[in-house]
């Protein structure tokens, strides 16, 4: 009998809290305590409703924040203490992001976008990498087109090309399919299942059902704490959503 290694672990919180001051006198806690877990290949989804603490979530997962307490440990590195510098080189390295508005820049074309997280490195090799990238999400013709000439999910295809452009530990992905119609969102959902398909981690925050229903595990959030941990009994495929709606075109 096979024995499958263990999972390495990518993401541990303990006890991690964040407070903001709102005023003078009012003191809002984000995060009150939270504690989680990820391993290596997981695809999770951050679900909570507004003021749960999903959002400071992933502003601290993301290295966007430092917690005001606790412990975090991202792919073998203690995080939780560093200065904004150090915080800021970790992020790059460690974690692509994907937003809901993409946050292309405008004057520049699909492969200048996705070349932006290396920017300092060996341009020959950014470019090629940067080429993969696009070609690897169904871009491999698009490369000179700036966003103004791309659709929505071209416009998030380029942006999860630039996620990838650093090979990063983690891709995290914030309402990726909140601003794209149903099959758009479909086609997105897809290429993330993929990339998981291939190893890659995923942690996709969302308040939708529908979408992570498509992820493995669902983290629930409620009152700056996290309510519920539970593995999706049946991964929803993209794919099949694509077929279906062909097959009613």
């Amino acid at each position: 009998m096979t024995v499958r290694p263990t999972p390495r672990a990518i993401l541990t919180l303990r006890g991690v809290t964040k407070s903001y001051r709102m005023g003078k006198e009012n003191i809002v806690h984000a995060l009150r305590g939270a504690d989680l877990d990820l391993a290596e290949g997981e695809f999770v989804a951050i679900m909570g409703p507004s003021g749960s603490g999903k959002s400071t979530m992933m502003n601290v997962i993301g290295c966007l924040d430092a917690p005001d307490d606790g412990t975090y440990v991202l792919d073998g590195h203690d995080v939780a203490k560093l200065k904004d510098d150090d915080l800021a080189e970790i992020r790059n390295r460690k974690i692509g992001f994907v937003f809901q508005g993409f946050n292309l820049l405008p004057r520049l074309t699909a492969i200048e976008n996705v070349e932006l997280p290396a920017l300092y490195g060996n341009p020959k090799q950014r470019k090629e990498r940067a080429r993969r990238a696009l070609e690897s999400v169904g871009l491999g013709d698009r490369f000179h087109h700036k966003p103004s000439e791309l659709s929505g999910g071209q416009q998030q295809r380029v942006a999860i090309a630039r996620a990838l452009m650093n090979e990063p530990a983690m891709i995290l992905a914030d309402e990726p399919t909140g601003n794209l119609d149903t099959r758009s969102s479909a086609e997105i959902l897809a290429i993330f299942q993929h990339l998981n398909d291939q190893g890659k981690t995923v942690v996709m925050v969302t308040h939708e059902p529908d979408v992570a229903a498509h992820c493995k595990r669902i983290v629930r959030m409620r009152d700056g704490r996290i309510s519920s941990d539970e593995p999706v009994p049946v991964q929803r495929r993209a794919d099949d959503d694509l077929q279906a709606l062909v097959a009613v075109a």
